[in-house]
């Protein structure tokens, strides 16, 4: 008997029908039925009551974030959003993250018959890990959040609050992230909170398709009072300033004199990601004289533990494991805690005090 009810929703019969037949064909999964906008969506979601919804994005009379927001209102349940890659259809899907959305699929971008099967394995998977999800995480409050102080002087209502000498003077500490399912709402909480006299940079691996990390990175640059940026090849990072590592390429780092480097490539996917945040942490292994501050938190499978393994072979590093409680899927966190090499685990919403507290750790 499966166990799993979907609702596939879409403005195309064609669409409904090829996603239904593709999820149907799982042992796990019954497709229940389907809606061709977002009030018949709302509807069925509240007649039908399914574990997890496949919602479009671009729809008539209703679109996909207006129905979103009904249905977490009216039937709470795990939905994932089909995106169009186009830069409004990524920005509203950072959006649909941050208002309860549990993950996302970039529509096929090429013959639509065709490159629909390209990611019918990613499809199951990511309804599959739906169907688990917690989704008892609040929303990201629309309000700007209070950021923590940095122990920095600074000069309020500035944003860039570095001198030049202070962002480029020798690194001693660097603060490494991992996060999957559920990281974009989680990065809102973490990064809007860290101060931009932040005394490292941080680096961050989000498990995300080409061109919906640019999105990401100008979404959170625009509500934090830290720089956030998608990360580029050669740059030299600096303190104060996050770097997510582009969909599409690992991330490496190296040491280059006093300074550490941003190097990406294109090499083979690790554990089915690129970027991988075990290539990420091990290059940062194999930077000497410089502590490192871990975070993993949520999302599926266990990238990053491998990584955090030679991390703490290698160097001084503290390591923090986002809490069960407000995981959205509490795959890597609990792998990463199994190895009983995690320092702290704490809520998302302490996460980025705790960075602050051992950034600042002067011992």
């Amino acid at each position: 008997m499966k166990s799993k009810k979907i609702l596939v929703v879409d403005d195309s019969a064609f669409m409904r029908k090829l996603i239904s037949e593709f999820l149907s064909e799982h042992p796990d999964l019954e497709v229940i039925a389907s809606a061709r906008n977002g009030h018949d969506a709302v509807k069925k979601a509240i007649e039908l009551k399914p574990d997890v919804i496949t919602l479009d994005i671009e729809m008539p009379e209703m679109n996909g974030l207006e129905a979103l927001k009904l249905i977490m209102d009216k039937q709470p349940c795990p939905v994932v959003m089909l995106s169009s890659i186009t830069k409004e259809g990524t920005d509203t899907t950072l959006k649909a993250m941050e208002m309860g959305a549990v993950d996302f699929i970039a529509k096929p971008s090429r013959a639509i018959s065709l490159d629909l099967h390209e990611i019918k394995d990613i499809l199951i998977e990511k309804v599959l890990a739906a169907a688990k999800a917690n989704i008892s995480m609040k929303p990201v409050l629309a309000a700007k959040p209070t950021v923590i102080e940095s122990f920095v002087q600074t000069n309020p209502g500035q944003r860039d609050r570095m001198t030049l000498p202070s962002r480029y003077k020798k690194m001693d500490k660097i603060v490494l992230i991992a996060t999957s399912t559920g990281g974009p709402r989680a990065l809102q909480h973490v990064i809007t909170k860290l101060p931009a006299a932040l005394l490292a940079p941080v680096v961050i691996v989000q498990h995300m398709p080409a061109s919906f990390t640019k999105s990401l990175a100008d979404r959170l640059d625009s509500l934090s009072d830290m720089r956030v940026k998608e990360a580029e090849d050669g740059e030299i990072l600096q303190k104060g300033t996050a770097y997510i590592a582009p969909g599409g390429y690992h991330l490496k780092l190296r040491k280059v004199g006093s300074s550490i480097v941003v190097t990406l490539d294109q090499t083979d996917p690790e554990g089915g990601h690129r970027p991988a945040a075990n290539v990420t942490f091990r290059s940062a292994s194999a930077i000497q004289g410089v502590e490192k501050v871990t975070v993993i938190m949520t999302g599926m499978g266990t990238d990053g533990v491998d990584g955090l393994i030679k991390l703490k072979e290698t160097g001084v590093v503290k390591a923090i494991a986002e809490s069960k409680e407000t995981c959205v899927v509490y795959g890597m966190p609990k792998a990463a805690v199994a190895t009983h090499l995690v320092d702290e685990i704490v809520p998302v919403d302490e996460i980025a005090i705790t960075i602050v507290k051992y950034v600042n750790d002067k011992r």
